[in-house]
């Protein structure tokens, strides 16, 4: 009979798991996942887990969907892959067309890739292609302090978490960054502009690319800024030439009350990048969103040699294509953007009360994204771990980042389970002891 022990062992003869020190293991037990339903996860003595954080935020309607997995059933008997060079599919042609729709205006063309890194590291190259295409020469990326873009090189090279990035430092492209607003205020979002325009009136003429995550920054311990630093981002990149890439991987798909963050403040960049929820959390998926401009900059003559020679073995794989169109018919099928929002009104009552707590030192929310930042601690405490475990021991997946206390759940959420993840989470930082 396996058990949740047996499950573990067997594992760790074998695997190496991600953003993981794997020593904590031998103290700190794996949760062994038999099956999902919902926003549950059980394990494989029957104990069951609320998945507050979407399975690393790439699960919006649940796991074990019924729509979702009846249309990869369809699929899988059609066509389950085929090379997207020289041929194409439906799946492929037809979300293609529903992400233009979809997304802001002047995108019109979408690249598909593999994964949120894999998509970060096209929409760069591409940016620096098509300036080199027209003949300038501009091999510096500009992005926000803070950020996280992903764990290849060129993704590594434009984030700013430390964690990530230090080790790797002698490997990474050009890059500067400039300071992230420091809160939501409009305020922040000024101060911080006025050090951007700086920066592109200096520099702007080697940069080829600003990316930046708009609105919340997840690796970054879900800081959070005004939507008009998106609005001023994109007139100063406009006015020096300088691409907008907007990393929607993890804010798109509805988790900051709109469709895309970029909606809060009205504008269209040159590159969106899209992942996680894409398919729901289904399949590995991911694309870069561009406009006709940047299109055109590489269609010519295969004796030019302008052409954007980018390729995964997996590029639109049909079953993940089918399940990002899945994905899409259920928010147009059950107006889940304004369900969320109702939610997201549930969830900031709920998380008044942590203000009063002394180890608390802010709570910031966006749409179905909330944070508790936490305050007392050292980093060798790793308090972030303590409310973990509590969390497990109560039913509930928390996965903290440091000291920030977040919560991403599934649409699909109920507000008792609502009441239950959140109320459980208090009840962890509650018990803390503040040394400091």
């Amino acid at each position: 009979m396996i058990d949740n022990n047996s499950m573990m062992q067997r594992d760790l003869e074998v695997i190496w798991h991600p953003c993981t020190q794997m020593k904590d293991h031998e103290t700190l037990p794996l949760i062994p996942v038999r099956s999902g339903k919902g926003v549950y996860l059980f394990d494989f003595e029957g104990n069951r887990y609320i998945d507050a954080v979407s399975s690393w935020w790439v699960n919006l309607f649940g796991h074990a969907n019924p729509y979702i997995n009846g249309r990869i059933k369809e699929q899988l008997d059609t066509l389950e892959h085929v090379l997207l060079a020289g041929f194409t599919h439906e799946p492929a042609v037809e979300l293609a067309h529903a992400l233009v729709s979809i997304t802001p205006e002047t995108l019109k063309k979408v690249f598909y890739v593999d994964n949120g890194s894999s998509a970060v590291e096209a929409a760069l190259k591409m940016s620096y292609h098509y300036h080199r295409n027209r003949g300038e020469s501009r091999s510096v990326f500009l992005s926000l302090t803070n950020s996280y873009h992903g764990e290849t090189i060129g993704a590594l090279s434009v984030g700013d978490v430390a964690l990530y990035k230090e080790t790797y430092a002698p490997l990474l492209i050009a890059n500067r960054q400039v300071p992230v607003p420091e809160d939501q205020t409009v305020e922040a979002a000024q101060k911080a502009l006025t050090i951007l325009e700086r920066t592109l009136e200096v520099h702007g003429n080697d940069i080829a690319a600003f990316i930046v995550e708009p609105l919340i920054q997840g690796a970054g311990g879900m800081h959070m800024y005004h939507p008009a630093y998106l609005k001023g981002a994109r007139a100063l990149t406009e006015r020096y030439g300088v691409h907008l890439i907007a990393d929607e991987i993890m804010t798109g798909f509805g988790r900051t009350g709109k469709m895309f963050a970029c909606e809060h403040a009205d504008i269209s960049p040159d590159f969106m990048t899209l992942s996680k929820g894409l398919t729901g959390g289904y399949l590995p998926l991911s694309v870069v969103m561009t406009t006709d401009e940047v299109y055109s900059a590489f269609y010519c003559d295969y004796s030019e040699y302008k052409a954007f020679l980018h390729s995964h073995s997996y590029t639109g794989n049909p079953l993940a294509c089918t399940a990002a169109l899945a994905t899409l018919e259920i928010f147009k099928k059950e107006n889940i953007l304004e369900s969320n929002a109702e939610k997201s009104r549930y969830i900031a009552e709920k998380l008044k009360r942590f203000t009063a707590l002394k180890n608390v030192a802010e709570v910031r929310q966006q749409g179905m994204v909330a944070a508790v930042e936490l305050k007392g601690y050292q980093a060798e405490e790793r308090i972030g771990l303590q409310v973990y475990r509590y969390g497990l021991k109560h039913g509930v997946l928390l996965r903290p980042l440091g000291d920030v206390i977040y919560f991403m759940p599934p649409y699909i959420i109920s507000y008792d389970e609502i009441d239950t993840m959140i109320d459980v989470a208090y009840e962890g930082i509650k018990k803390l002891k503040i040394k400091h």
